[in-house]
């Protein structure tokens, strides 16, 4: 069991978490917030970024990235504990889960809502399923192509935040895209540190991250746009919609001398084992970020 735990990366589910809370501290200001969808909400996307965990543990170790030269944040298929085949048929189940705890989901959140908005969140979702399976497995996956930072982007800013927020009040703020954005942001940070750690190996097999067509230097410099972008449009949110903001809704400003460390850190950086703890950093930081600039946002 430990190695399934293991394999299912417990410190990259505060990341997961981040967009889901975020959308609903944003429809809990709005006095409109149900447990039962946040409940859902959490469930489908641990079980979608297990899943995705998953797969990339499986499709590294197929493609060869994974091999015996990695010697940080080692996984489960690549050293044998757990294999292939109970891999596949791990994927195949997280597949099944996510999909049907995603559709209860979608009927408890859009209930009495028009078909077009339901099919459009089954499209929504079953991409979701497919992004989180070929970012590394398939003939050509394109984590392998540098797109996996437009992709977390994406599921988890964008889609994740809005869409929680949507499900929670069946209605839309275009505003909301700055936090989203910041929630995104961030989770792009946390997969840059991945790649900046394993940029040699990656280099070595092929895998074209961002950092590999970059070079380490121009990968930090990106990793800073990241988290100072990130965190000013959390405060343009602030400055825009929360008019005379009271001190609590800045309250977020905590996490900036954390995701200042956490750069600092990264450029430091030199060896893998330097640089691996930052990405647990980086995901309980955004965590945080998400509670405080939610917190800020209800009580304020």
């Amino acid at each position: 069991m430990k190695h399934w735990i293991a394999a299912a990366r417990p410190r990259t589910l505060p990341l997961a978490l981040a967009s889901i809370l975020m959308g609903s501290f944003l429809a809990a200001a709005k006095h409109q917030f149900s447990w039962s969808i946040f409940s859902l909400a959490v469930a489908t996307t641990t079980f979608l970024q297990v899943l995705s965990n998953f797969a990339n543990d499986y499709g590294d170790t197929v493609s060869g990235v994974d091999n015996a030269e990695r010697t940080v944040a080692t996984r489960a298929v690549q050293t044998g504990v757990i294999t292939r085949e109970q891999m596949r048929f791990a994927i195949i189940l997280m597949s099944i889960v996510s999909f049907v705890t995603g559709s209860w989901l979608i009927a408890k959140g859009l209930a009495g809502t028009d078909l077009q908005t339901v099919l459009m969140f089954f499209g929504l979702g079953a991409l979701s399923i497919v992004a989180a399976i070929t970012y590394t497995v398939g003939k050509r996956p394109y984590g392998y192509m540098g797109l996996g930072d437009i992709s977390v982007l994406i599921f988890f800013g964008w889609v994740g935040v809005l869409g929680t927020y949507f499900l929670h009040t069946k209605s839309m703020d275009w505003s909301l895209f700055l936090p989203a954005t910041s929630c995104g942001l961030f989770a792009v940070g946390v997969l840059n540190i991945n790649n900046i750690r394993d940029i040699e190996s990656d280099t070595k097999t092929g895998k074209n991250s961002i950092p590999v067509r970059l070079g380490k230097d121009k990968a930090v410099i990106y990793h800073w746009f990241l988290l100072l972008t990130g965190f000013v449009c959390a405060v343009i949110y602030t400055l825009w919609v929360s008019a005379n903001a009271s001190w609590i809704h800045w309250i977020f400003v905590i996490t900036l001398p954390l995701l200042i460390k956490i750069g600092q850190g990264v450029s430091a950086g030199q060896k893998p084992a330097e640089i691996d703890p930052f990405l647990k950093r980086m995901a309980l930081t955004t965590l945080l970020f998400v509670i405080t600039f939610g917190l800020g946002q209800i009580l304020g």
